[in-house]
């Protein structure tokens, strides 16, 4: 519980890690181009033929459900000479994906269909161009790539946590409102301010009522995933503007779950946090030093999506100003750290988290513990 946590004397991170380019270059290389890093749900893509685009650090992926069912992240790039295939953000192909530029086109599962004019072309051979892909992996309806050339295996990184969430059944959720924010505030802001309730009372008075941040435990204290829960107060039945269940409890979940909300981040890319009735989950996309976009979906089991009374609205309205509450509290926080007067300062025992995301951060940053 809170009372046993340690932040083991530690202090937060130097202010190089939240302003200077070379860090961020450095992320891109150790973190983003290595890491399993989600980018969407397979729901997005159920059909043959349904994509969306992802976009990251120059990179345009077209993420597709092929003939075949299964689904493929293909980079965006033509193999005549590079144009980008496809500039709308989603959408549905007609059996094929074609070049604007030349006609080039491909099936969906990436291989070379047709070229024009070029059969005349000694030596050249349809299935020598296919469209280059990225590893991808498929989790609780979660969708992951790897830009390593040698990822390592999904299931292995994830082992520690992979059948953490099967009493909530994630795969199964379906999406009941998408919200998506632009916030200014570096993405390991947006990070540590998930991981502790320390801020709690302070910024989010309508939290409070319904769980108390005294309550807060961890399941997972070190390494890439974090977290654990929060109970419920007794008169409350879940998080939302009137503290009732906007649906059933979800079937899988017992009856000491249907009284906790849990809090769980995922590095680097992804919060997890199951609710007795539904499942809230953030994706998180760093786009810059100082811009963070947080994708925040709100899952609730399909047949209670189908009840004629179903209203998802408490809880939407509560997490959406508890998010716009944490957004302004990081925006306020990353101004703070990139000024002159900023000097790492002491984590409190509730921040214990926080110490150990640190201390994830920079083993995969440079190999050492923050000893500055």
């Amino acid at each position: 519980m809170a009372g046993s946590r340690s932040s083991k004397g530690a202090r937060t991170l130097s202010q190089k890690y939240f302003v200077c380019p070379e860090i961020y270059q450095r992320e891109t290389q150790r973190i983003f181009d290595r890491q399993w890093i989600c980018i969407g749900r397979t729901s997005e893509i159920e059909k043959p033929g349904q994509y969306f685009l992802y976009e990251s650090d120059g990179r345009s992926l077209i993420v597709v459900r092929g003939q075949d069912e299964k689904l493929r992240c293909l980079f965006n790039v033509c193999r005549h000479r590079g144009t980008r295939l496809c500039d709308t953000e989603a959408g549905q192909f007609d059996h094929k994906i074609q070049c604007p530029y030349h006609a080039w086109s491909y099936k969906l599962d990436g291989n070379l269909a047709a070229a024009p004019n070029m059969a005349d072309v000694d030596g050249f051979e349809l299935a020598d161009y296919p469209l280059h892909e990225a590893p991808c992996a498929i989790w609780e309806g979660f969708i992951f790539i790897n830009h390593a050339q040698s990822p390592p295996p999904f299931q292995e990184v994830y082992k520690p946590i992979s059948n953490r969430f099967k009493d909530w059944a994630l795969a199964d959720l379906v999406s009941a409102q998408r919200i998506t924010y632009e916030v200014a505030a570096n993405w390991k802001v947006i990070f540590q301010n998930y991981s502790e309730c320390y801020h709690c009372p302070f910024v989010h008075p309508q939290l409070s009522p319904l769980s108390s941040y005294t309550s807060s435990s961890n399941d997972f204290e070190a390494g890439p995933f974090l977290g654990g829960p929060m109970i419920l107060n007794e008169e409350h039945q879940s998080l939302s503007m009137d503290g009732k269940r906007c649906a059933a409890v979800l079937p899988g979940v017992g009856q000491k779950d249907a009284r906790r909300v849990y809090f769980y981040t995922l590095f680097p890319s992804l919060f997890i946090s199951p609710h007795p009735d539904y499942v809230m989950t953030h994706r998180i996309e760093r786009l810059g030093i100082d811009q963070t976009r947080i994708t925040c979906d709100l899952l609730f089991h399909p047949d209670a999506i189908k009840e004629p009374n179903f209203d998802p609205g408490p809880a939407i309205e509560f997490w959406d100003m508890t998010n716009r509450q944490d957004w302004k509290i990081c925006e306020q926080t990353h101004r703070g750290i990139t000024s002159d007067g900023y000097q790492p300062g002491p984590y409190s025992n509730l921040e214990s988290v926080l110490v150990a995301f640190d201390e994830n951060y920079l083993t995969v940053m440079n190999g050492q513990l923050n000893s500055e």
